[in-house]
């Protein structure tokens, strides 16, 4: 680091030389790391890079359209670019998909029906899409349409239960679902070799049930996604990955052609489907943001490489280790304390470029068990690829730190937890 960005740093932020010299000594122990994901950037960059130039994406795919949306083109457009960029048939990006659980909850409704069974191998799904399906029992849940769930957990090991899927899957089973990322658990997220083994799994008991996997948190993680190893349909949030930072709000789903048109009814209403739907002028942002996406998430996985290392050092339980494969952006860090945890939150929002002045605090969000506490200072609200941290109050006090759009971004983020972290146990 240079002495005037050091300089700068001390005076300004008020870091310490102990903490100066904590960060160096992390940095020697992480860089060899930082090859394998630039790797990784490269090869995403140029598929996406080609995926728009295969499409002839043009600027007259940014004007606006009115009223119901027919023919716009920029839709038509995005959704032809996705289909490529994941290697499906075909793909449903709109902005009106207010966030990943949305997307995930479009997906299951427009697939089920009245006495089908939903089948999850990975456990728990996520706390929001919990009240979806009706394992916590919602207004509109699934549960009050017949539709049943059944669930199977993690060996102890971390692994999905291979052998125990023949024993789950039966007549009434007509979607199974994997969750990539860990969520609020403190489990492995999963990377693609392991979902790639589930599918063929799976698919030994049944070619007919449909597979379907929650992305959240996963796209460019690697050079495969699931879709390329055997996943009919799968969805995601464009203000996490894909958005690269620039989409304003949306969500995607990508994968068959016959599975997105029944979702695309859920979407908008039977026998409309795709062909209506008003982007609102936001094919510009949403594409450059993909196209930037592969590089943001490249920035957010070093960083999260730098906090893992970092509490590490600390003594801290840390999930993944800094010398772990990453198949999510997530960063889980396992403190001591409710206050710390508190601490740690008020030390990311204290780094972030909106809203730094602001302190979060734990409060009774909806779709949650627990009071959450979430720092992020963002200029898209809830934009989980911009540096954020959250966690449910609850032992055994796990926090999640995930994003940051360029890494030293992310590094201040981690720092500032680490002096506020200092301050509390002094």
């Amino acid at each position: 680091m240079l002495d005037i960005t050091k300089e700068f740093l001390k005076e300004q932020y008020n870091i310490d030389d102990e903490t100066f010299e904590f960060s160096e000594s992390v940095m020697d122990d992480i860089k060899f790391k930082f090859d394998e994901i630039k790797e990784i950037r490269e090869y995403n960059q140029y598929k996406v890079l080609k995926a728009m130039q295969d499409s002839q994406l043009s600027d007259n795919h940014f004007n606006w359209t009115t009223g119901y949306g027919y023919n716009d083109l920029g839709r038509e457009k995005i959704e032809e670019i996705y289909s490529k960029v994941f290697h499906t048939e075909d793909a449903l990006v709109r902005p009106i998909i207010v966030n990943g659980t949305h997307a995930l909850s479009l997906t299951v409704q427009g697939l089920v029906r009245p006495g089908d069974e939903i089948l999850s191998i990975t456990g728990a799904p996520y706390d929001t899409l919990q009240g979806v399906i009706g394992i916590r029992e919602e207004k509109g849940c699934l549960k009050e349409f017949g539709v049943t769930y059944s669930q199977l957990d993690f060996l102890p090991d971390g692994n999905i239960d291979l052998d125990g899927i023949k024993d789950k899957i039966n007549d009434k089973t007509r979607l199974i679902m994997i969750q990539r990322s860990k969520g609020y658990e403190w489990r492995k997220s999963l990377s693609i070799e392991d979902i790639e083994e589930a599918v063929k799994a799976i698919r030994k008991v049944s070619s007919d049930v449909i597979i379907m996997v929650d992305n959240c948190y996963g796209e460019f993680l690697d050079t495969k996604e699931p879709t390329d190893v055997g996943v009919d349909i799968m969805a995601g949030s464009l203000i996490k990955n894909p958005g690269g930072g620039l989409a304003l709000t949306g969500g995607y789903i990508v994968g068959r052609h016959d599975l997105v048109e029944m979702i695309s009814y859920r979407l908008t209403a039977p026998g409309i489907g795709k062909e209506c739907g008003l982007t609102f002028g936001t094919t510009r942002t949403v594409l450059q943001g993909l196209f930037m996406a592969p590089y943001v998430v490249s920035q957010a996985v070093m960083g999260a490489i730098f906090c893992s290392r970092a509490f590490e050092k600390m003594g801290y339980r840390v999930l993944p280790e800094y010398k772990d494969l990453r198949s999510d952006i997530i960063q889980c860090v396992q403190l001591n304390n409710a206050e710390e945890v508190i601490k740690f939150c008020e030390g990311v929002q204290e780094a972030a470029p909106v809203d730094s002045f602001v302190t979060p605090v734990p409060w009774a969000m909806p779709g949650y068990g627990d009071e959450v506490i979430m720092a992020a200072g963002a200029f898209v609200q809830g934009s989980s690829i911009e540096l954020s941290a959250d966690a449910p109050i609850r032992p055994p006090y796990n926090v999640y730190f995930q994003g940051g759009l360029t890494f030293d971004h992310s590094k201040m983020g981690t720092l500032k937890a680490i002096e506020k972290i200092k301050q509390l146990n002094k």
